[in-house]
């Protein structure tokens, strides 16, 4: 097993952290202002969705989501949060044995945002999900994490598709 370096593991735990963060912070925000709007409990919210913010093309509707992006496999209820963190925990450790420092920081901000999510599943049972696009079309909602997982994927694609850019 190669030696894992200090300074990779350390430049893999800054985005994590710092995504994690500021994406339970978003959430956090979002959750309280719908208390705060409807005057309803927590717990009215994990099966209703409420709109904060409405435009014409993009909504603030707080929703859980038991499932993944369009909620699929909610199906796996309660083991689906243990099946994400065993792909984090593996993505996590492929990192850090890879020893790669291209890939530390999209990968950073791959477990952070993913972790985020998971630990919504076991503080609410669901994530918070409250950006709604539906300009021309109706999308799925989602949330900052999902965003910063999706830049995170297509930053990594491009490092395995252009090895030169990985050094």
């Amino acid at each position: 097993m190669p030696k894992i370096s200090y300074k990779l593991l350390i430049t893999l735990l800054f985005p994590i952290i710092g995504i994690f963060l500021a994406d339970q912070a978003i959430k956090e925000f979002f959750l309280s202002k719908a208390i705060e709007m409807y005057g309803v409990p927590q717990e009215f919210l994990y099966t209703h969705s409420v709109d904060l913010y409405e435009t014409a093309c993009v909504n603030m509707r707080l929703v859980f989501n038991y499932g993944v992006a369009f909620s699929l496999f909610s199906f796996l209820e309660d083991a689906l949060k243990w099946i994400q963190l065993l792909l984090i925990g593996g993505a996590f450790i492929y990192v850090l044995r890879l020893g790669k420092s291209c890939y530390t920081i999209p990968a950073g901000l791959l477990i952070g945002a993913g972790f985020s999510n998971i630990y919504d599943r076991f503080i609410h049972g669901g994530v918070i999900d409250y950006v709604y696009w539906h300009c021309g079309f109706n999308f799925a909602i989602f949330n900052f994490a999902d965003v910063i997982i999706d830049i995170a994927v297509v930053w990594i694609l491009l490092l395995n598709l252009k090895p030169r850019l990985c050094k």
